[in-house]
């Protein structure tokens, strides 16, 4: 097993050169901190010669337990106020920024382009670019590998859970990604990033001894993660993903659905790397909480040759073509976001067709990221 060391572990033992003398806005959550444990928030409020000045918090707030919109709040552990960034604004303000001279950004991320912890970096590179500012990042591994698979999003149709033209699964730590966006939107603030030490891009999170911590209220597992490319894609759909079960974004299901009639096509579709089981679930929360749902639940057999992209474009046209008069395709592409896809899969196309749509772009992606990586 590696010993894989987080930009936070790399930077206290560098004794906090990077942000010596310098406010900080420290952009974090439950998930930053160090390898043993400690808070990110709590090491730089005690670093000598560091003033840490504010805290921001993306999506689920601070401690990472909510999946609502989010108000400010203050740390008890440090007395600061905590912006939220997912509420009333996704970016600083100005009043927030003025009393900072850098933007430390600590978040744990998936590896999913609509998970929006790097929606917030973004946002977070804009208001340093508007208001003079740096923005240091401490890197943290890609849970899910260094792998590229699914579209890119339509032109001109970006958003908050689509930030930039990448592909659904992206294989950049945030890191990486930071510089991107820094670098093609042709942003001047200085940007730093803090590399992870001992990552390499085939590495699995649970190959890095490092501790698991769910990054998100329904993001459980690392099995999860992997899933989620692919079946949060069908989220804003009239189908149970599992939120409101123990096993969100591993078991899908609707009252309308024959688990066992979807579980056989789902098996012989040649999805690699996974099984669909038949099961019955009820949701607590969420779709169809408090109704009995008849669906699968998927368990990755080789995790390597699994495509969560692919299974979940199989699993969204099986459902299209098998349960028309239950399933609605009208918020298919909000995640999606990629017309010619949705249409084909409407349109019931092989899915080497529909993967032929965007391998290009994906092969475009691979190429135009070089420029950034910062790992083999």
């Amino acid at each position: 097993m590696n010993t894989v060391l987080n930009g936070v572990d790399v930077m206290e033992r560098s004794q906090f050169a990077q942000v010596a003398g310098r406010r900080v806005g420290l952009v974090t959550n439950h998930t930053g901190r160090t390898r043993d444990g400690r808070s990110t928030a709590d090491l730089l409020h005690g670093a000598p010669g560091v003033e840490l000045a504010a805290l921001f918090s993306p999506e689920h707030g601070i401690r990472g337990l909510r999946d609502e919109a989010v108000d400010d709040d203050v740390d008890p552990a440090t007395g600061l106020p905590v912006y939220s960034l997912y509420g009333a604004r996704t970016r600083p303000a100005a009043e927030q920024c003025a009393g900072i001279d850098v933007f430390v950004y600590d978040i744990q991320d998936i590896g999913c382009r609509f998970y929006t912890y790097v929606s917030t970096l973004g946002h977070i590179l804009e208001a340093a670019e508007e208001f003079g500012k740096a923005v240091l990042v401490l890197d943290r591994p890609n849970p899910i590998g260094g792998k590229v698979s699914g579209p890119n999003p339509d032109v001109g149709r970006l958003s908050f859970t689509a930030y930039h033209s990448i592909p659904v699964r992206h294989g950049l730590t945030v890191g990486e990604l930071g510089r991107l966006i820094h670098l093609e939107r042709g942003l001047s603030c200085p940007l730093e990033v803090v590399p992870v030490k001992g990552w390499l891009r085939g590495l699995w999170f649970d190959e890095t001894g490092l501790p698991w911590v769910n990054p998100s209220p329904n993001m459980r597992s690392l099995y999860a993660a992997l899933l989620y490319p692919g079946i949060g894609l069908l989220e804003f759909t009239n189908i149970s993903v599992g939120r409101g079960t123990d096993r969100p974004f591993e078991v899908i299901g609707a009252p309308y659905i024959d688990g066992l009639r979807l579980a056989e096509h789902l098996n012989a579709c040649g999805t690699d790397g996974v099984r669909a089981m038949a099961v019955n679930f009820t949701p607590n929360s969420s779709v169809f909480s408090g109704v009995s749902c008849s669906g699968v639940m998927f368990t990755i057999t080789d995790r390597e040759a699994f495509d969560p992209i692919r299974l979940g474009l199989e699993t969204a046209r099986i459902l299209i073509r098998d349960y028309s008069e239950g399933y609605s395709i009208e918020k298919l592409d909000t995640l999606l976001v990629n017309s010619k896809v949705k249409e084909a899969l409407i349109a019931d196309r092989e899915i080497e067709y529909i993967r032929g749509l965007y391998g290009g772009s994906e092969t475009e992606f691979r190429g135009r990221s070089e420029r950034v990586l910062l790992y083999d």
